[in-house]
């Protein structure tokens, strides 16, 4: 439930009505403990679900295998699990994947297939929209060797990249989240 009340606080901020965020509640991460269970066919179904029931134009996954506690992963498989069932589908013709990666590395820029400018302002709203996830702030339990807080970390991520792309000869930004497009049509 912590996360749950974390995530409408952030979604809240942002804007985004209640109505339109959805729960997963996968069963393999219910456990209550640090150690997951397995993937099975009925984390598959829920997703199947939710992406039935909203026909989205767009997917955004965490695409972050580096994420050490392995969460990321597992939702990754049973997001490419499910797109593998849904993309006869024809609402699934419109819709994009897009992956993005957490705190801990970007993508390398010959990967990158859409960075999103951030203003100095957009930067601060995102830095807010993760204070409301107490579980991100400060330590971290899954830290690694890098000690700066989580969000200092995904700040440190989007403003590296924006240099990057300065780098290239292209405009100056304060910050750029980056995101690779996952084909699900090519699997």
């Amino acid at each position: 439930t912590i996360r749950r009340s974390e995530s409408y606080g952030a979604t809240r901020y942002m804007g985004i009505p209640d109505s339109q965020v959805h729960f997963l509640d996968l069963p393999f991460y219910e456990t209550g403990t640090i150690k997951k269970n397995p993937l099975v066919e009925q984390d598959i179904q829920i997703m199947n679900d939710i992406i039935e029931k909203i026909e989205p134009h767009q997917i955004y996954a965490a695409g972050d295998l580096a994420d050490p506690h392995g969460t990321h992963r597992v939702c990754l498989e049973a997001l490419f699990a499910s797109l593998d069932a849904l993309k006869s589908k024809s609402f699934m013709e419109e819709c994009w994947v897009w992956l993005y990666r957490g705190a801990w590395h970007e993508w390398d820029t010959h990967e990158i297939e859409m960075a999103v400018p951030m203003s100095p302002e957009q930067v601060l709203r995102k830095r807010k929209a993760i204070f409301f996830h107490q579980t991100q702030k400060d330590g971290v339990m899954f830290q690694g060797e890098d000690l700066r807080e989580f969000w200092v970390r995904a700040e440190d991520r989007n403003k590296e990249t924006a240099q990057r792309y300065q780098s290239l000869g292209l405009a100056s930004y304060a910050a750029m989240e980056a995101f690779v497009r996952y084909d699900f049509y090519k699997k």
